[in-house]
């Protein structure tokens, strides 16, 4: 497809006719024909209006090519990225959740041996802490997005650790239940990276 025809088929594609086209770049009917047919090539003075009137860039009017935005393939790759780490937080969640409900339902169950209970327990365990660590070390980060390194999120992160500590032995004291409290840093991280992912979205609205 040579010149000519390109522009006549950014012009149809704009539902304009070669007379609207004429007005807005201040040439005459005739030589948007002329154009078209291949008879004369637009001036350079007429390049860029004609680009912005079909919205297209200047590497698609010569060549025919449409130039691929590099925002637009970071901002679908963020959000590729962010659905896969949300999908593994949540399933490893649920996995954590099921590894609890395990020891609830089936703890009273005479049958079943302590050592076969809490071998499940921790099994389901290992299973979604290793989905939770292999998906978002394995999920790349997109170029400039990184929300996380000032001060101001290193505080927010020291803060809930020091919560998540003060829950853990203040449970642990209470109830003298050291083999099980354990699990309240398993929500800790969990907990962590949810408070990382807000952020990151927060800090993505803000730019």
């Amino acid at each position: 497809m040579n010149l000519g025809e390109r522009l006549y088929s950014f012009r149809k594609s704009k539902n304009l006719s070669q007379e609207e086209v004429a007005n807005m770049l201040n040439v005459t009917r005739q030589t948007v024909s002329k154009w078209e047919t291949g008879q004369s090539a637009p001036d350079f003075d007429r390049i860029v209006p004609l680009c912005e009137l079909y919205e297209i860039s200047t590497d698609e009017l010569f060549t025919g090519k449409r130039s691929i935005d590099k925002n637009i393939i970071y901002d679908n790759c963020d959000n590729n990225n962010r659905k896969a780490r949300a999908f593994s937080i949540s399933f490893s969640v649920f996995l954590y959740f099921l590894a609890v409900i395990w020891i609830i339902v089936f703890e009273p169950v005479s049958f079943i041996s302590s050592n076969l209970l809490v071998g499940i327990f921790l099994f389901i365990c290992a299973l979604s802490t290793f989905n939770l660590i292999y998906k978002l070390m394995s999920i790349p980060k997109t170029p400039g997005k990184d929300a996380f390194n000032s001060n101001k999120y290193k505080i927010i992160d020291d803060v809930v650790s020091m919560i998540f500590l003060l829950i853990y032995l203040i449970l642990s004291f209470i109830t003298s239940a050291w083999s099980i409290t354990w699990i309240t840093w398993i929500l800790y991280a969990i907990i962590l990276k949810i408070i990382h992912l807000m952020l990151g979205v927060v800090k993505d609205e803000e730019k």
